[in-house]
């Protein structure tokens, strides 16, 4: 079954953040780490850090909680992120990926 991911990168505890979704959430974070898209947001601002992600089944669920996110006050986002993830790290970093290895290969 496809799964559908909400997530908010950041530069650092704090920092700049980014509201995003994806049905690859790996591959999607990926690329934020590696600035695919160097003139993109994300890119400009190095919000390379994943801090906060929720899973959906159904991507319309998924799109209207992201609208939602979105539309947030920054210190309701930052109670939320603070709930799940109140040191601000990295969720990402044990991931099977190697960033180092790819960006080599590039």
């Amino acid at each position: 079954m496809k799964r559908w991911y909400v997530y908010i990168m950041a530069n650092k505890p704090n920092g700049v953040t980014y509201i995003g979704m994806t049905d690859d959430i790996e591959e999607r974070i990926k690329e934020h780490k590696l600035k695919i898209r160097p003139k993109s947001f994300t890119a400009k601002y190095n919000c390379d850090k994943l801090i906060y992600f929720e899973e959906y089944e159904v991507d319309e669920k998924a799109i209207i909680r992201e609208r939602q996110l979105k539309k947030w006050k920054r210190d309701w986002k930052i109670k939320l992120i603070e709930e799940m993830n109140p040191s601000w790290t990295d969720l990402s970093t044990n991931w099977s990926l190697d960033f180092n290895k790819i960006r080599n290969e590039r």
